[in-house]
């Protein structure tokens, strides 16, 4: 062989070109939007010459030939090829039925099967699902005023239906779920509006809340005091006469909605306690005095110097000239106290003694 031949290589046959099967994978995407059968015919012959005839690489013939498969099923299914051919059916049963001289269903006898059953209160998702086992098609919207895009129907709740039985076919109007229904299709979401419930004991504004309608879980618990923990809501149940409300967030009359945070900011305490009302603001005065660092006891001869102890209805307190201990009931661990060596319990009636902490300053820690 001449290395040197420059002979120009035989062209290729123009059926055997990249251009002509391209060709004929758009004749299939056509026939099929005739025809499915013909359409099918096509791409298995257009398969076989992907494979036999061009010098493609093997993942080029591949990706073809899964082309020209969904080509097929797209094409057929835009020129409805591929619909349900159960109407058609039943119009042959009808006919069967006819043909052998019995007598056909009136349309009056068919009404109650095709009753489409109140769907109102229930998830849209399965509202739509037994729509259309009924044979209705169901179409969907926001039943509030706010006109909001429905995507997750899972999370949304049927508060309306309008059924056409003419035309097969039934509106929902819905609200995500958790929301109240608004009293007519299109109007305003009723959220429910915050009371005033400052100054009434805890068991009292709980039920305030929950008569307006507002969902108990939603409520979030903190103290007013520096030296005492928020109860949990357990504690709060228990001893639900002991706490009140001294503020509330949202204010009187704001609207709570799913996303709202009840606050309820409590102060503690009896009939025995000597501080009785709620600061002027939270997190700025101590529900027993004595745990404040700037706490003077007063002249140790004057009756009512109990270092603290008459907030929280404890034992009385004694006083030594000489810093000598003194009870002063009940405290809370790790809270600041004034007179190092005094004497208290906690509620769970553990010992506790006034000492440095790890910062310097005295603290209430076990004894």
């Amino acid at each position: 062989m001449n290395p040197y031949d420059t002979t120009p290589p035989t062209p290729r046959p123009w059926w055997k070109t990249t251009p002509a099967l391209l060709g004929l994978l758009a004749l299939v995407a056509l026939l099929s939007a005739v025809s499915l059968g013909l359409g099918f015919l096509v791409m298995i012959a257009a398969m076989v010459a992907v494979w036999v005839l061009p010098a493609w690489r093997w993942y080029a013939k591949l990706g073809a030939t899964f082309g020209a498969f969904f080509l097929m099923l797209i094409s057929a299914g835009m020129s409805g090829q591929l619909d349900d051919g159960e109407p058609d059916k039943s119009v042959a049963t009808a006919q069967d039925t006819d043909d052998k001289g019995k007598e056909a269903t009136p349309p009056a006898t068919e009404s109650p099967a095709q009753k489409l059953p109140d769907y109102t209160g229930k998830v849209l998702d399965e509202a739509e699902k037994g729509a259309r086992a009924a044979g209705f098609t169901p179409g969907r919207h926001d039943a509030s005023a706010e006109g909001r895009p429905i995507v997750v129907r899972s999370a949304w709740t049927v508060c309306f239906q309008k059924p056409d039985t003419s035309a097969k076919s039934v509106a929902f109007a819905a609200v995500r779920t958790g929301e109240p229904c608004p009293s007519q299709d299109g109007g305003p979401l009723p959220w429910p509006t915050m009371p005033d419930v400052v100054g009434d004991t805890y068991n009292t504004a709980v039920k305030e809340l929950e008569q307006a309608g507002i969902d108990l879980d939603s409520i979030t618990l903190d103290d007013v005091y520096l030296d005492i923990d928020a109860p949990t809501a357990e504690e709060a149940v228990e001893e639900g006469d002991e706490w009140r409300v001294c503020f509330q967030r949202p204010a009187e009359n704001d609207e709570v909605t799913t996303t709202t945070t009840v606050h309820l900011d409590l102060g503690q305490w009896t009939d025995v306690d000597l501080v009785q009302e709620c600061p002027s603001r939270k997190n700025t005065t101590y529900k027993i005095p004595a745990n404040d660092p700037d706490y003077d006891g007063g002249d140790n001869n004057d009756s009512n110097n109990t270092t603290g102890g008459g907030s929280t209805g404890g034992d009385s307190s004694s006083s030594d000239d000489g810093g000598g201990s003194s009870s002063v009931g009940t405290v809370h661990p790790g809270s600041f106290c004034s007179s190092p060596g005094a004497t208290a319990v906690t509620k769970a009636g553990t010992p506790m003694v006034c000492g440095p902490g790890s910062d310097g300053r005295n603290r209430w820690r076990s004894s």
